[in-house]
């Protein structure tokens, strides 16, 4: 597979959002600990019943309401939530649920690093967020989609990336299933009902989003384990063989590559989940869901880039997660750019530089259409735009550059910086910022400012010509941004001499809108190109100006 077709189906799995505003934060002084999800599901109907108990810490004092998000019933569509029952510390407490929030009464005002316990009964046809139908084969699953604020449709919860918790689900379904989830398996017990009872525990702390059941026949593989934690191929029954050719590789050579490069994997095993709740890949913590036809047989190269990403988000996305919807690059950016730092580090420079250019493609076609738009929202309000092709390209391409401009170690030793001191928890742009400032002693502000705060790309035209009396090359180099603006970034020169295949490098600074560059030669060069590296994320127009 070309890569381009990888990223394609990438930006279409994650456009698929729910169109709706998402102004948070609604509960600055709550913090979610952990989330315990009791659910039963049937083969006789969609409608689910859900017995949810959440740990509750109080940061600030004073709370008399606490708000969780979850979807009201529909009178017209017969999907949503109704709630029957709310207990706190095991009294029953009152509470309005309408407007897709659920808002509970406390007892007293809160105090700072009190606990509680709440417990929500529910049940009702999820509207989306757990769909429920036939896969590819006919066959009735059950699979999460959550993303990116869909985790409500079906359980109730601060459902945002700020309130990172622990979480366990502990699922009721026909016997003649089995259920995936995060975390690492409790229990698994046939009950006399004809069911049985499957409870998985998440014991990191990870966003709703990231939260995920499968539920359906599968074949199960472990494949291999990583510092003692599993590696697991779950796919449909019928597809047993192919699946477990097409899954054995290479998850574990991407997770040995992130873990020396990034840091340490946080979760406790990895599973690869086929499922028909996503059309590509979701990075569910410990639990990555793919789409029903990921299974080739054929260990395409298009699938086994998606696994490549999706296992780069364990990472960057779920182990370091964004703060906010506005700073989402920092997942999908940060995923991209470690696909291509892997394909680099198992397959090659050229299957690198192809990634590079097949993103610089997107960027620029997207740009074309949408010139105003910035990779850091301000305050974004419709979640139907929470990502958009800049996000992974764009996003990919700006760390890109970012590593030539602060160089390859202070590059790593930022990113590793950055990791350790967000793993598990929530960051900003901001965050990143100033561990690269750190790293590299450089003040970054420019950079950012330019390349996430503002729209567009470097687009350059010039010329060089050989001044054979004063043994030197001069190059006119001029911005030719349509919007005006202007970027300061360095820019290689590369000059190739006769019978030479690599070239001389010389290094510029572009920072105004025209410049003038003498570089000093013995010999008239055979060519001289800008980029040689492909370090810029630059359209250029290059030639040599015969006097």
């Amino acid at each position: 597979m070309r890569l381009a077709s990888f990223f394609l189906l990438s930006l279409l799995v994650l456009l698929n959002a729910a169109a709706a505003t998402d102004d948070y934060p609604k509960n600055p002084g709550v913090d979610a600990l952990n989330y315990a999800f009791q659910l039963s599901l049937s083969d006789q109907s969609d409608v689910i019943s859900g017995h949810a108990t959440i740990d509750i810490r109080f940061k600030l004092p004073g709370i008399q309401q606490l708000r969780l998000d979850l979807t009201s019933r529909s009178e017209e569509t017969d999907t949503g939530m109704h709630v029957s029952a709310v207990m706190v510390d095991g009294s029953d407490v009152s509470y309005t649920h309408e407007a897709d929030a659920l808002l509970i009464s406390l007892a007293s005002e809160s105090s700072p690093g009190e606990r509680i316990s709440v417990s929500i009964v529910y049940s009702g046809i999820p509207a989306t967020g757990l769909i429920i139908g036939p896969n590819k084969h006919g066959d009735r699953t059950f699979f999460s989609d959550n993303w990116p604020n869909k985790a409500r449709n079906w359980l109730p919860t601060i459902d945002h990336p700020y309130d990172k918790a622990t979480c366990e689900f502990v699922v009721d379904a026909p016997v003649h299933y089995q259920v995936i989830s995060n975390g690492l398996l409790v229990e698994e017990t046939d009950l006399q009902d004809g069911f049985r009872r499957t409870h998985w525990r998440q014991s990191v702390p990870i966003a709703t989003w990231l939260y995920a059941i499968g539920v359906a026949r599968f074949a199960v593989d472990y494949v291999d384990s990583f510092e003692g934690k599993s590696i697991q191929t779950w796919v449909y029954h019928q597809d047993r063989d192919n699946g477990f050719y097409d899954f054995a590789v290479p998850t574990k050579a991407a997770m040995q590559f992130y873990s020396m490069m990034v840091g340490p994997y946080s979760y406790e095993k990895l599973a690869n989940v086929q499922s028909n709740s996503v059309g590509g890949g979701m990075e569910a913590a410990t639990a990555i869901f793919y789409g029903d036809a990921s299974v080739t047989g054929d260990r395409s190269e298009r699938w086994r880039n998606v696994i490549i990403h999706e296992v780069a988000h364990q990472w960057f996305g779920n182990a370091v997660t964004e703060y906010d919807w506005d700073d989402v690059w920092l997942s999908e950016g940060f995923a991209t750019y470690f696909t291509l730092l892997f394909i680099e580090h198992a397959y090659g420079r050229d299957a690198f530089v192809d990634g590079l250019e097949s993103s610089y493609r997107r960027v620029k076609s997207f740009y074309d259409s949408r010139p105003d738009y910035v990779l850091v929202h301000n305050n974004l309000s419709d979640m139907s735009q929470v990502t958009t092709s800049q996000t992974y390209q764009k996003g990919s391409w700006v760390l890109h550059m970012l590593r030539y401009v602060v160089g390859d170690d202070s590059f790593w030793s930022g990113i590793q910086s950055y990791y350790q001191e967000f793993r598990d928890l929530n960051a900003t742009t901001s965050d990143f910022q100033r561990h690269m400032e750190e790293a590299s002693g450089q003040d970054l502000d420019t950079f950012f400012r330019q390349w996430l705060y503002r729209p567009g790309h470097l687009s350059v035209e010039g010329s060089w010509h050989y001044n054979e009396s004063a043994e030197e090359i001069v190059i006119e180099l001029d911005q030719v941004q349509t919007d005006g603006s202007v970027f300061s970034m360095p820019i290689e020169i590369g000059i190739f001499s006769e019978n030479t295949t690599t070239p001389r490098i010389e290094s510029a600074q572009l920072g105004s809108t025209a410049a003038t560059l003498r570089i000093p030669v013995q010999s008239r060069p055979t060519k001289v190109i800008l980029d040689p590296e492909k370090w810029l994320l630059m359209e250029s127009r290059f030639v040599e100006n015969t006097p």
